[in-house]
């Protein structure tokens, strides 16, 4: 099935974003009116690679949970400052980011992209979508919350510092010690963001605060000494070289120390506030219940699809998708024998039929699995990829509090090489099966995220915002390319013989095309949370669209237009198509908006032809 999207005209959306920008941009950020189209002689020699790096390491001072995941500066006394510090959590943070993006506008309107060449053209159409989209955000911020189980600063605070802080030295131990010193005061911003939205009538559905109310629950659970944040700091001291047991005994007890007497509280605060919204909550789930909610929504699809497609054009493909996938899924269990009930019960059955134990055992076999599986695809990626990470990509369970809610996920390496790309796993009893497995692995880690940000953070001839990500990411891009990932694997006959496995991977398929159904039934068309369930959505799913409204329609509208565009090249190439190029073009582009992309693929095209 081939389906073309609508893009919004790149180069008119850049035009205008910078026309508006530099017309709109305050007078006391710095920036005054400018035209266009007329760039100063000083700013022509200076040229945009120049702006490029002043404007982000701007941006990224003000972002030191951001700095530290990507080691960003070079500066070792910089980026040292950086790993004291927690970003704020307060909305008035958030209205100066906004000032700031407002101004890199104005800035970047000064210089003429006919000047620039090809990869500082796209760059900085790249940079004005993301500022104009950071821009636009700001109208309707007030529906994201502070504290919720997924992304909220209750999940962000500890992950950052049990996956992505380092600590590889004792200077290291001291900013972990400040950063912890500092969790109090940015859940109590949380906290306070969540009580003044509250107090407008601003509040998540009530199955939301719950869950919510469980995990903080959870993770306050353990004796202080008992964290992740105190057990994960203690294990990661052993390997300092040269540190002493005395030394690592007392960092421990600091931690301790600090969890108990403040972070404790912190949570307990966040808790008690949680709690006294819960008679004023509801089970309304969708956007559609507040004032300017429909609008919200609109941006949220074209922040994350990069398209101009509707509510509900994407609700009609995901119609399609499933029926689509779930005929070729009804093919193959009959195959196998699989033959009474529908699909999804059938699916069920084999899902617990291929189920680890629920015990240490069976969680240590799961991620011997997982580690087998990732070796077995950098092999066979060899065929398809000429263009591989240098970083390594490694594995690992997430701490036992945030398995009721995690979904799996990729944490991408630093700039400096000194952490690997982190493929992490929830163990809860519905995720310890083999079905499906080998199809994550493909999607996580090889060749999905890993291949797609480990290569753009190792891409030197990309400035430091994309390689980083500094001004967000595009979800269409690198959860359509994950998807892709499982697709081309498919393709290239990586199940031949395990219909289990090829299974797993329409599985995967049919679930991010209900996800198109379930995200826009939620938010557009007044869906209830148990409507989604009844859809084969699983509860912890239905709760993520829930609080991150959109995002989940970017991963299949990505994967059909970077299927379109891989055919759209083999078509015009016949047997000068060569997979390996092509992916190096869209990895080396780098994270872009699908309209981008399709231009790149086309050069690509016109020069494969010679």
């Amino acid at each position: 099935m081939s389906i073309r999207f609508r893009h919004a005209p790149l180069g008119l959306a850049l035009a205008t974003a910078l026309a508006l920008a530099a017309c709109s941009a305050p007078s006391q950020q710095g920036g005054t009116a400018a035209d266009p189209t007329a760039a100063s002689a000083s700013e022509s020699a200076q040229g945009v690679a120049a702006f490029f790096e002043s404007f982000t390491d701007e941006w990224m001072r003000r972002q030191p949970s951001a700095a530290t995941a990507s080691r960003y500066f070079d500066d070792p006394a910089v980026q040292a400052e950086m790993d004291r510090q927690l970003t704020p959590q307060t909305r008035e943070f958030r209205r100066e980011t906004v000032a700031l993006a407002e101004r890199g506008l104005a800035e970047l309107a000064r210089f003429d992209t006919a000047a620039m060449d090809p990869t500082e053209r796209v760059s900085a159409e790249l940079m004005a979508w993301q500022l104009r989209t950071i821009v636009e955000g700001e109208r309707h911020a007030d529906y994201e919350f502070p504290l919720q189980q997924f992304s909220g600063a209750n999940v962000g605070l500890p992950n950052l510092m049990t996956v992505v802080h380092p600590v590889r030295s004792a200077q290291d131990a001291d900013h972990y010690l400040a950063r912890l010193r500092q969790f109090d005061v940015r859940m109590n911003e949380a906290t306070a963001r969540a009580r003044e939205l509250a107090e407008r009538g601003i509040l998540p559905p009530r199955f939301i605060l719950d869950a919510t109310i469980a995990q903080m629950r959870q993770f306050i659970s353990p004796t202080p000494a008992a964290n992740p944040l105190v057990t994960t700091f203690d294990e990661r001291l052993a390997a300092i070289e040269g540190l002493d047991d005395t030394a690592r005994e007392t960092y421990v007890a600091d931690a301790t120390n600090v969890v108990r007497d403040s972070v404790y509280p912190a949570w307990q605060r966040a808790i008690a506030e949680l709690e006294s919204r819960l008679s004023a909550a509801t089970d309304d789930a969708g956007l559609w219940r507040f004032d300017g909610g429909a609008d919200a929504y609109a941006y949220h699809l074209r922040r994350f699809t990069s398209t101009a497609l509707s509510a509900e054009e994407i609700h009609q493909i995901g119609l399609r998708e499933v029926e689509r996938i779930e005929g070729e899924m009804d093919a193959i269990l009959r195959s196998i024998g699989r033959t009474d009930g529908t699909v999804r019960e059938r699916i069920d059955a084999l899902r617990k039929d291929l189920a680890y134990s629920n015990d240490d055992a069976g969680r240590k076999a799961i991620m011997d699995d997982i580690e087998t599986m990732m070796r077995d695809a950098e092999r066979r990626a060899d065929a398809l990829f000429d263009i591989r990470p240098k970083t390594a990509v490694i594995a690992q369970p997430y701490p036992e509090y945030r398995w009721a809610s995690a979904a799996a996920s990729y944490t991408a390496p630093p700039l400096d090489g000194s952490r690997p790309g982190v493929y992490q796993m929830p163990l809860r009893p519905d995720r310890l099966t083999r079905f499906g497995l080998r199809t994550l692995v493909y999607h996580e880690a090889v060749p999905g995220h890993h291949f797609q940000v480990a290569l753009s953070v190792e891409n030197q001839a990309l400035p430091k915002f994309r390689q980083t990500r500094a001004l967000g990411g595009i979800s269409a891009f690198s959860e359509g390319w994950a998807l892709y990932a499982e697709r081309l694997a498919t393709e290239e006959g990586w199940y031949e013989g395990d219909p289990e496995g090829r299974l797993g991977q329409l599985d995967a398929a049919l679930f991010r095309a209900r996800r198109l159904v379930a995200d826009t039934g939620l938010h557009a068309m007044r869906w209830t949370h148990q409507q989604a369930i009844d859809y084969g959505i699983p509860p912890s799913e239905v709760d993520r669209y829930v609080v991150m409204p959109g995002q989940a329609t970017s991963y299949m509208i990505g994967q059909l237009e970077i299927v379109r565009l891989r055919d759209k090249a083999r078509d015009a190439l016949g047997e000068r198509f060569d997979p390996r190029e092509f992916h190096n073009r869209v990895l080396l582009t780098g994270v872009v908006p699908l309209d981008l992309l399709e231009r790149e693929v086309d050069d690509y095209i016109a020069k494969a032809k010679g």
